[in-house]
């Protein structure tokens, strides 16, 4: 073999690996695994009202996106069945774009990764979280368990009754509790109870029920119990708008429950970006009820933890 017919299999070799690993990636929706990561780093950041240590930090991040990596992937290795009906039902490429579309979603369910290999690379994943968490604060590794817990109660839940939309709510919460308690094994009570609210309210709101809504005809077809389809698209609607309200009252609220050097950027800010994410995009839902402004506010609405932990960062570090 002369040296290009080397460097061509070399080419072939790492394409397939890197066609490989977007297919995991993908298993993990990780886009937006990667916004929700910003959720720790916030809430910790909002307690602290400085930036903790750097290897806190850099073991913070790798945790949480080994966190949140494993914990999608487990949706997903959960619901492949259903996923596989939707996509054998499906007669039409949705046209209502959403992040976790960027890379290709249910590689499981479309038989391009297999079963136990989507286990061994959610159960990897999981054991880098685990050790991480432990390594920041052993009571993480609790909260980390309630989240997978709740994910697999949500994801069974799916057929069974609307409102799982509630484990679905502390999953999410949970990111924000990890990084609270990763930099403080006793934070104030009141912070905690703010933090998990306004981050429940938001994933009800502004990404469960509103992609509820988005999906809703998919839902029906696989007898899925959604708020949508129980509740019907009015009651739906009124869900959301109240929960995104919560959101952004929580969200302007935790100002005054944050660690001394949070500056009076953070309110002002956090009035904007509640607006832009989440309360504009949700009367035109109101408006004009449909998939089209649901999968807006979806859209929105995903991008409210890295928006708001770049709002804190600059509310440190500008002292006003």
């Amino acid at each position: 073999m002369n040296e290009s017919s080397g460097l061509k299999v070399h080419d072939v070799v790492a394409g397939n690996m890197v066609s490989r690993l977007k297919l995991f990636l993908g298993l993990s929706r990780t886009p937006h695994g990667i916004l929700d990561v910003a959720t720790p780093a916030m809430a910790a950041l909002l307690l602290l009202g400085h930036f903790p240590p750097l290897t806190i930090i850099v073991l913070g991040l790798i945790t949480a996106f080994a966190g949140y990596t494993a914990v999608y992937a487990l949706n997903d290795l959960i619901d492949y069945h259903v996923d596989d009906e939707r996509l054998k039902l499906h007669e039409e490429v949705n046209e209502h774009f959403d992040v976790d579309q960027i890379m290709l979603r249910h590689p499981v369910a479309q038989g391009l990764i297999s079963f136990r290999s989507g286990v061994m690379w959610c159960a990897g994943w999981g054991i880098v979280a685990v050790v991480g968490a432990y390594l920041l604060n052993p009571f993480c590794v609790v909260v980390f368990g309630i989240a997978a817990v709740m994910e697999w109660l949500y994801c069974k839940l799916l057929r069974i009754s609307h409102l799982k939309v509630i484990p679905s709510a502390i999953v999410k919460a949970t990111g924000g509790l990890a990084g609270v308690y990763a930099v403080n094994p006793d934070p104030a009570l009141g912070f905690v109870a703010i933090i998990f609210l306004w981050l429940a309210a938001w994933e009800v709101g502004g990404q469960n029920v509103a992609n509820d809504i988005v999906d809703m005809d998919d839902d029906v077809r696989v007898f899925a119990r959604t708020t949508a389809t129980m509740l019907g698209q009015r009651e739906a609607v009124f869900v959301l708008v109240s929960s995104v309200s919560m959101a952004t009252t929580g969200g302007v609220v935790i100002y005054w429950l944050s660690g001394l050097g949070t500056g009076i950027i953070y309110p002002i800010g956090a009035v904007i970006l509640s607006w832009k994410l989440l309360l504009q995009p949700a009367r035109e839902v109101y408006l004009d009820p449909g998939p089209r402004t649901a999968a807006v506010l979806f859209n929105n609405a995903s991008y409210l933890p890295a928006s708001f932990l770049a709002l804190t960062v600059l509310a440190i570090i500008v002292p006003i």
